[in-house]
């Protein structure tokens, strides 16, 4: 049986990797997945309020040091961008997906970790579910309160929208 468990990085280790290690039966597989917003966007968003940042220069042999006044149009796909996504996503990884992974390797149950973009948490985890052969979701609740339910937490969508099995680890506040 292959095990989704996606997690913000809230889940309790302990708890998730016994659920996902009774789950995944002998010859299973569990895949640890973290969903990060838009990276991507927030970079853009920051460099559209504070600009593009440049290197100083010094001019005239140590004179006076002059600073490249700033692009109107910041730009688009630097090669910087993904070298700095991709290590934010890494140290995602390893926040969020490397304490279940690593306590259900000790035990001698296959398992990785894997960190996606998506704008869209909900849809981005069911495409995984998809893409993975998913048997069963395992996901954490906070238990945040009455509003929780009503204002549409990623949990309570997975449960209505899962075409496979999900099992709701709740987490009392």
């Amino acid at each position: 049986m292959h095990v989704l468990v996606a997690t913000d990085g809230s889940l309790q280790t302990e708890e998730a990797a016994s659920f996902a290690q009774s789950l995944a039966t002998d010859d299973g597989k569990v895949t640890v997945l973290t969903v990060v917003e838009i990276p991507r966007k927030m970079l853009q968003d920051l460099r559209d309020v504070m600009g593009q940042q440049h290197e100083t220069g010094v001019i005239e042999a140590g004179e006076w040091v002059d600073t490249p006044a700033v692009p109107s149009q910041t730009p688009r796909n630097w090669p910087g961008d993904d070298a700095v996504i991709n290590r934010y996503l890494d140290d995602k990884r390893f926040q969020c997906t490397d304490p279940i992974v690593s306590m259900l390797n000790g035990r001698g149950i296959a398992a990785e970790g894997l960190v996606i973009e998506g704008e869209k948490p909900t849809e981005s985890i069911l495409e995984q579910v998809d893409a993975l052969g998913v048997d069963v979701l395992l996901i954490g609740s906070h238990g945040l309160g009455a509003f929780s339910g009503l204002l549409g937490s990623v949990g309570t969508k997975l449960v209505r929208a899962s075409p496979k099995p999900v099992l709701l680890l709740r987490r009392e506040p």
